[in-house]
């Protein structure tokens, strides 16, 4: 596997909230934009996604891929892996920590590693991932701070 990157990022919104956003994986598409579409495939018993298939058109780069999820009891942490190699990616594995601070905001914690399937050079696959993982946190604050 790959390295993994870390980035975090403060929400002024309870963690619940923060959670129900990044388990709502029908309404990506609404506020990622490189998203095309959106597909549970599989769902566990208690409705979380459980295989998730993505579509995504970032313009020069485009891949449709399968997401494999699992939840912590507490609700807490979220994570993924990649469930087979894509036309872009050989592996990925990624989780969000949703902790609460106790004054109505919410650190997300995001983690990140990706093995591609095409050749690139360390430093500019870590500044892909740090672009993917800015994008991604500021996406999802700002759309749990618009709904909270």
């Amino acid at each position: 596997m790959a390295d993994s990157s870390t980035q975090s990022i403060q929400i002024a919104a309870p963690a619940a909230e923060t959670f129900k956003v990044i388990t709502d994986f029908a309404r990506y598409p609404e506020w990622i934009s490189d998203v095309k579409s959106i597909e549970v495939l599989e769902e566990f018993e208690d409705g979380y996604a459980h295989l998730v298939r993505f579509q995504l058109d970032a313009g020069i780069l485009k891949d449709a891929y399968e997401l494999r999820y699992q939840y912590s009891d507490d609700l807490r942490r979220i994570s993924w892996t990649l469930d087979r190699p894509s036309s872009v990616q050989k592996s990925q594995e990624g989780s969000y920590d949703v902790t609460d601070n106790g004054d109505g905001t919410t650190t997300v914690v995001y983690t990140l590693a990706v093995d591609l399937s095409i050749p690139m050079l360390g430093m500019f696959k870590r500044k892909a991932e740090k672009m993917i993982m800015d994008s991604a946190l500021k996406n999802l604050k700002k759309r749990v701070e618009e709904l909270a």
